[in-house]
């Protein structure tokens, strides 16, 4: 019989323990759960912009390439030997300065022996006419010594008009390049020489759609630039071509802009942006606020924690509410220790605790908790790094520039504007 009642009291044990064991588990998976579903992420460090209507500057926008108002490929009209090069690669010639002599000297002798020939016949002419005058001569001498004066006289211009083709002169003031000739060298007519540009004042050349073709207007201001973000040149359109191309529905546009320290080359690829009449109260966000997604275009807008959210944002700790159950038990015995104790020993804590909580509270409601709201918007113009919002945003919004990698609809964020990403990091370290 004792036998039976041991084995039975370790079978209650054993039984004992496995409740034991089954219900920890258990306990234990409900709080791992709880846990994970009260638990919020951290704050989301982020940068944003207050959307406010400002002043917009409409632009047409397009690509082109830079000419020189005045520029050729120079040549030679003669065949010849080089017999000089006046010129060096990049110098600033004036017009008319020769710049390639061709050896002259066949063409220099043919113009003396000319010369001679037509003073010649015109000393014959003079006699003709001297006795033509005094009646001794006859009509048909004086005729043939005229005729025979006035050849001369025309092939002495000739001569000189070749003897001046063995020289290339420039058309008119500008920059010289690379010579593609050498001393000696022998040249056929259309033998490319030189190039010679005046870059002083260039001429950009472009294309715009036929629907933008009425926004522009001759004497519009031309913007010019290497990049769409500095655009340094400004001119104007000096040139509208009146028929659209039937093929692309592109329409020839160009410009002029002063290039007085040479920094535009021609050939040279720019980007381009005509200004239009500037447009007030329009709301407009920098580009890297806007996520583009199969869905459409969103930003995320940091708006206030609603005091639901804001509660369950943080709980009590479970240690706390203990506490607080504790003390009333705990403090029943002190209001007689307390009754013995000196008057200013009892204000001290009066002095000092409470001040402290009534703070706190006042700190935490001057940084009240920020949440995320993704909202869609319809974008329309771009221009700087700004896109302008047509719809979905209301002056006020703070909406996010910065920091949007793995952002959600409702997650708590944390605003440090600090670093601008509209600017260049150099920019921002000189501030």
């Amino acid at each position: 019989m004792k036998r039976f009642f041991i084995i039975t009291g370790i079978l209650l044990l054993l039984a004992v323990v496995c409740a034991g064991l089954v219900g920890f588990n258990l306990f234990r998976d409900s709080a791992i759960k709880q846990f994970f579903a009260t638990m919020k992420p951290p704050a989301a460090t982020v940068s944003t912009v207050v959307a406010k209507p400002a002043n917009w500057t409409p632009g047409v926008e397009a690509i082109g390439t830079v000419n020189a108002v005045r520029g050729v490929d120079l040549t030679v009209e003669t065949a010849g030997i080089v017999k000089d090069i006046l010129f060096h690669a990049n110098q600033k010639v004036a017009a008319d300065a020769v710049l390639l002599q061709l050896d002259d000297a066949v063409e220099k002798a043919d113009l003396v022996a000319q010369k001679a020939q037509a003073a010649s016949d015109q000393a014959a002419l003079t006699r003709a006419l001297e006795l033509q005058r005094r009646g001794v001569g006859t009509d048909a001498t004086l005729d043939a010594a005229r005729a025979a004066a006035t050849a001369s006289a025309a092939q002495v211009n000739k001569l000189q008009a070749v003897l001046d083709q063995k020289q290339l002169a420039a058309p008119f003031t500008g920059t010289v390049g690379i010579p593609k000739i050498d001393i000696g060298q022998y040249l056929a007519p259309g033998n490319s020489v030189v190039t010679i540009q005046d870059l002083d004042t260039m001429r950009v050349d472009f294309t715009i759609p036929e629907q933008q073709l009425p926004s522009l207007k001759i004497g519009q201001t031309v913007r010019i630039g290497t990049s769409g973000v500095d655009m340094p040149f400004a001119g104007s359109i000096r040139g509208i071509d009146p028929k659209i191309d039937p093929a692309s529905r592109l329409v020839s546009i160009r410009g002029e802009v002063a290039n007085p320290e040479g920094k535009l080359t021609p050939g040279q690829f720019v980007q381009i942006r005509v200004e239009l009449p500037e447009e007030s109260n329009v709301i407009s966000v920098p580009q890297t606020a806007v996520t583009s997604s199969l869905y459409g275009d969103f930003v995320f807008v940091v708006v206030p924690a609603k005091p639901a959210d804001a509660g369950a944002a943080a709980p009590a700790k479970p240690e706390d509410q203990k506490a607080g159950a504790e003390k009333p038990a705990g403090d029943a015995a002190k209001p007689q220790a307390d009754a013995a104790k000196p008057a200013s020993e009892t204000a001290k804590p009066a002095d000092a605790k409470p001040a402290d909580n009534t703070q706190k509270p006042a700190e935490a409601g001057q940084q009240p908790a920020l949440v995320l709201s993704q909202v869609f918007v319809k974008l329309g113009r771009r221009n700087n790094g700004m896109v302008e919002i047509v719809e979905g945003l209301k002056s006020g919004d703070q909406v996010v520039t910065a920091g949007q990698n793995r952002l959600f609809n409702g997650m708590s964020v944390a605003v440090d504007n600090t670093i601008d990403p509209s600017k260049s990091a150099n920019k921002q370290v000189q501030q």
